[in-house]
């Protein structure tokens, strides 16, 4: 990677990497906070402030900074995770002063306007009904729901409806003080600059910010599972579903990586382009009891899941995928892995993170995604310790993390529509 890391005297965070193969430059600010840090009350309440920073400042009036960049030739956005908080903007090299200036003064001048902070109190709502009409999205809110009883992994993102409507401007904006200051913040820089002038130019218009603590971030700690969770929902549809969620380390920790192997020799790599020779497709898809299967272990600071979707064909049942795919499992738990099947688990693994990571944008994502975890060279070592995973610390992984006492099932089955009727 070649990047360095820096510590403002305020707290923040500098990490920056020359990348000279084009004139562009991606520019994220990230903090430390996401829906892990919502007690009950507040759910949602990140990612509605993450919509309020674009209701502008003094400075930058809202609409301003979309004509800027659009004039530029850049895009820009933000997003909110479970643990983060991101804003971004890639810009040709020699416009990237408006990113740079903008996010310094959206860190301290967002101005939260009460007629703004309604108005996009019904825009959330109206985002998250819209996502319920998605059958999978209740299914995900179950199990999630399940799975953590007292951490904030528990809710999703986007909060729960109560709550977007009982929470208030003044709510906001002590989150957004509270959270959006210089020790709770990373700027990550990628692309075509000299390190040197771009650390002087951060030291210019950030380095005036007031320093101030990081905050006390708000974590419960989850309690110890003690056997296996089941949920079942029913919507409107066609199509069943099954998800069968195992407990997974935090993305720092030594066996995260183990489980990464483990996931590719199951189901197939996330973001490769075949998926056909993991064990799961020969055994569900192939055999045409599932139309398709995936899995997913995100990198998160704290335990999260690792979880296998199954799509069922119609006329099949969940409990028979489930059979099969518990069978799949326990035949890995039984007799491990071979040396083929590990080379090209790891390859593939390591094809994928690196298509991931073609652009500027999506290497400063990484950057800014290590510096949340806690250790801004998880992103630059992902590939040495994939590679260094062994078939043995695979099987390791299967016996300690897929095992019942820490599984969570869920069914999505579906149901016939309720017909609406007409009073006479």
């Amino acid at each position: 990677m070649n990047f360095s890391h820096h510590t403002l005297p305020n707290g923040l965070t500098v990490l920056l990497k020359e990348v000279h193969s084009a004139p562009v430059i991606s520019w994220w600010l990230a903090y430390r906070v996401g829906s892990r840090n919502e007690p009950t009350g507040k759910t949602g309440i990140s990612h509605w402030v993450e919509h309020m920073m674009f209701k502008g400042t003094e400075r930058f009036p809202a609409g301003m900074l979309d004509r800027e960049i659009d004039r530029a030739g850049g895009q820009w956005n933000a997003f909110t995770s479970m643990d983060a908080t991101k804003y971004f903007e890639t810009l040709p090299a020699d416009k990237i002063s408006i990113a740079m200036q903008a996010e310094a003064d959206r860190m301290v001048n967002a101005l939260f306007e009460a007629d703004e902070t309604e108005s996009e109190r019904t825009v959330i709502i109206s985002e998250r009904q819209g996502a319920e009409n998605q059958p999978m999205f209740w299914l995900q809110e179950g199990v999630r729901g399940s799975a953590f009883r007292v951490h904030g992994y528990h809710h999703e993102i986007i909060g729960d409806e109560t709550d977007l409507r009982t929470m208030t401007r003044a709510d906001l904006y002590e989150h957004y003080r509270a959270h959006y200051c210089p020790a709770n913040a990373a700027v990550v820089a990628v692309g075509a600059f000299d390190s040197d002038d771009m650390l002087a130019e951060i030291e210019r218009l950030y380095g005036s910010i007031p320093a101030s603590d990081a905050p006390d971030l708000f974590v419960r700690q989850e309690p110890e599972q003690n056997g296996e969770r089941r949920i079942i929902v029913e919507r409107p549809g066609k199509t069943a579903f099954l998800e069968v969620c195992h407990r997974a380390p935090a993305a720092t920790h030594e066996d995260w990586i183990k489980l990464k192997v483990l996931d590719a020799i199951l189901s197939g790599s996330s973001g490769a382009s075949d998926n056909k020779t993991s064990r799961l497709y020969q055994a569900l898809v192939k055999t045409e009891i599932a139309a398709g299967v995936g899995a997913w272990l995100t990198p998160t600071i704290d335990p999260y899941l690792y979880s296998i979707l199954v799509t069922l064909r119609e006329g099949r049942a969940p409990e028979e995928a489930e059979a099969i795919l518990l069978a799949e499992i326990e035949r890995l738990q039984a007799d491990g892995i071979s040396e083929a099947e590990l080379n090209r688990a790891r390859k593939q693994t390591k094809a994928a993170f690196a298509y991931s990571t073609e652009s500027v944008t999506e290497q400063a994502y990484w950057l800014a995604q290590s510096f949340i975890l806690g250790d801004v060279t998880w992103f630059d070592n992902y590939s040495e310790r994939l590679m260094n995973v062994t078939a043995e610390d695979v099987l390791d992984a299967a016996q300690t993390y897929l095992v019942s006492q820490q599984r969570v099932v869920g069914v999505l089955q579906p149901i016939e529509a309720e017909e609406e009727t007409v009073p006479a």
